[in-house]
């Protein structure tokens, strides 16, 4: 499977001044590419090139960051029309978005290969193109795993970054994952929320009041901030926020981490609520829909999929309703409103079995999970999609409307 690798670059004055300049040198070539792109409604890699790469080559540009210029428009294009049939640009913002070409700023990412940029992993330092020609001796750091990574797995392309007035090195890496567990000794269910981020149904909580605090801390600055209203404050929000989403995608590796190791451990899968769609189906007042948007739910879902393939654990996604209405009691099933008479306590109605809330939801979870596996992993059953996940089963007539999908066995 395929991961990438942040390794922070910590180069010299004269160093930086010439990644600067060839930074903003490539990207002024993609601008200009995608005017002619956009004129024409030329966007595939072959028609482009046969217009423009006699032209970037006598602007200055080796043969291959020729070349990587074009990709990368075409690649530019080719996602704009993927955000568009997928029905994710919509209305006034698709039409400003297919009204000009597509534009990058002078900082964007660039990638090179193995002929532009070359490792020196025992000395920590990397050699690299430039407009002012191969830039030797840059030093690299990073974390002693990201090393051990990057020295081990890395292939294909890398990516050069600033961020920040901060350069840093994205590389890719092909990491094997360990034979899928296609048998898995039980579930481990997990539920995610606001108050606690994750529940499992081994009553473990991830709670998340260090997290609410944290937010209520920045959203009162960000609100100082705002109405300042200087060009200095708004470098200050634009800082806060990227710092913001950091802590956070931080937060989920970590939920994510101690999951996984826990099934692997254990021998059993890991499951979840599908949550695509929620912010439609669910209402919310109006101090809960910023605390909705602002979390990455479906970035924790993530995080477990990738991972749980990487360590060989099963993974699949359940329909996730009335997950926490519904009795998990094998012998009962009541599902009812009423079973949840405060949002984080559960009281069946029928058989009197009680909880809190967020575990009940992920006792449901882990049930539903033994349906769908045995379902998508039936003889003769197609895969479907990606291979990461399982959507609307436990529920029959919920599963008639769309079909479930999963981690098979040798995907």
């Amino acid at each position: 499977m395929k991961l990438v690798v942040q390794v922070k670059l910590l180069p010299t004055t004269e160093q930086a001044e010439a990644l600067e300049a060839t930074l903003h040198q490539l990207n002024q070539a993609a601008n200009k590419v995608s005017r002619l792109a956009f004129e024409t409604q030329t966007f595939g890699v072959y028609g482009l090139r046969s217009q423009v790469y006699s032209e970037l080559k006598a602007a200055g540009l080796g043969a291959q960051q020729a070349q990587h210029v074009i990709k990368k428009v075409a690649d530019a294009y080719t996602s704009l029309r993927g955000l568009i049939s997928n029905g994710r640009l919509t209305g006034r913002r698709r039409r400003k978005a297919e009204s000009k070409p597509i534009t990058f700023r002078p900082e964007a990412a660039h990638p090179f290969d193995d002929r532009c940029l070359s490792w020196l992993h025992n000395v920590r330092t990397v050699s690299i193109w430039t407009v002012h020609g191969r830039v030797k001796n840059i030093a690299f750091t990073g974390s002693p795993g990201q090393l051990k990574t990057l020295a081990t797995y890395r292939r294909g392309e890398t990516d050069l970054l600033l961020r920040d007035e901060v350069w840093y090195l994205v590389a890719t890496c092909e990491i094997p994952q360990a034979p899928l567990k296609a048998d898995p000794d039980g579930w481990i269910g997990v539920d995610r929320g606001i108050v606690n981020l994750a529940t499992t149904s081994d009553g473990i909580n991830y709670s998340g009041q260090k997290l609410t605090g944290y937010r209520r801390k920045m959203a009162q600055v960000r609100a100082e901030l705002q109405a300042k209203g200087t060009k200095s404050a708004r470098r200050k929000l634009k800082r806060r926020a990227k710092r913001e989403r950091r802590f956070a995608i931080q937060t989920n590796h970590v939920i994510a981490n101690e999951i996984v190791a826990d099934a692997q451990r254990t021998g059993r899968g890991i499951a979840v609520e599908e949550l695509a769609g929620i912010r439609d189906r669910v209402r919310l007042w109006p101090s809960q829909r910023a605390t909705i948007s602002n979390w990455p739910f479906h970035q924790l879902g993530e995080c477990l999929a990738y991972k749980a393939r990487r360590a060989g654990v099963a993974f699949v996604e359940v329909d996730p309703a009335f997950t926490s209405q519904m009795c998990p009691n094998r012998w009962c099933g009541h599902t009812a409103r009423a079973n949840r008479p405060s949002r984080d306590s559960f009281r069946c109605g029928s058989c009197g079995f009680a909880g809190p809330a967020d575990h009940i939801a992920a006792l449901n979870v882990c049930r539903r999970a033994s349906a769908v596996w045995a379902f998508v992993n039936m003889p003769n059953e197609p895969a479907v999609g990606s291979g990461l996940s399982a959507s609307r089963a436990g529920q029959p007539d919920r599963t008639a409307r769309r079909k479930p999908r999963a981690l098979a066995p040798g995907r």
